[in-house]
């Protein structure tokens, strides 16, 4: 299976990741990819650069040595109730907006309280992809997961690097069996991350690709295998990223 695009990447705008913009795009174009999105970490984490960089996003070029770039965001969410650290009015702008819990941000509660923070997370009309969904020590109801995911068109992400060296992360491949064995029952579209904090490990799929082979998982529930693909797979439709599907959100974000 050809992925074109890699949805999770970060600069060293997050400090503990460690490449420039310009280093990342030049390691997609080396590994043939069409697409590169970076997502730098959202305010709330500790190291996490100031809202002002990603005001900024549109002095970059939406080209790099050839691959097409977008620009955006891992937000984090704060609470059991799905708030998002980043207001409304940036939010917006962004060409792409991934949900993950972290530790760091929010303690995790009981199985029930993680799913509907993740599950109002996904109804804010700005959230594309919900980010390493995969973490066992943040228990959640996959089934509940699966079924918004089809509800809402949020794509689930299957992050290469829970993996391949987050050790830190608790059952990723057994949860990600899980996850996947349901998105093949009800035919939801996932999206594959390398999740990338340097540049050798951008397009590196080799983890989540040997395990979806193992599966079996159909390759038509990918949602990156082409740019034309993930942008059908996208909530938001627009050819500059600066649209948006919008419908009534649950999830609250922080404002300016």
């Amino acid at each position: 299976m050809k992925i074109a695009v890699d949805t999770h990447t970060h600069t060293i705008a997050s400090s503990h990741a460690y490449s420039t913009v310009d280093e990342l795009a030049a390691a997609a174009a080396q590994r043939g990819l069409s697409m590169l999105c970076i997502t730098d970490h959202a305010p709330g984490l500790m190291d996490s650069p100031h809202l002002l960089h990603f005001m900024n996003y549109h002095v970059l070029d939406r080209e790099i040595a050839g691959v097409s770039m977008l620009y955006g965001v891992e937000l984090n969410i704060m609470d059991r109730h799905g708030k998002l650290d980043m207001p409304e009015e940036v939010l917006e702008k962004q060409d792409l907006c991934i949900a993950s819990y972290h530790e760091m941000c929010t303690t995790p509660g009981t199985r029930k309280d993680n799913t509907r923070a993740y599950l109002a997370a996904m109804n804010c009309p700005y959230v594309d992809i919900i980010g390493h969904p995969d973490d066992g020590r943040v228990p959640v109801d996959f089934e509940a997961l699966v079924k918004e995911a089809k509800e809402t068109g949020v794509l689930l992400e299957v992050n290469n690097a829970s993996l391949k060296s987050a050790h830190y992360r608790l059952n990723t491949r057994e949860n990600l069996v899980t996850m996947l064995t349901l998105c093949q029952q009800y035919q939801v579209p996932v999206v594959l991350g390398s999740d990338a904090h340097y540049r050798s490990a951008v397009g590196d799929f080799q983890c989540v690709l040997s395990l979806l082979e193992a599966m079996d998982f159909p390759g038509e529930l990918v949602a990156n295998t082409s740019v034309e693909k993930f942008r059908r797979c996208l909530r938001r439709f627009s050819t500059n990223g600066a649209g948006h599907i919008r419908k009534e959100s649950h999830a609250t974000s922080t404002p300016l």
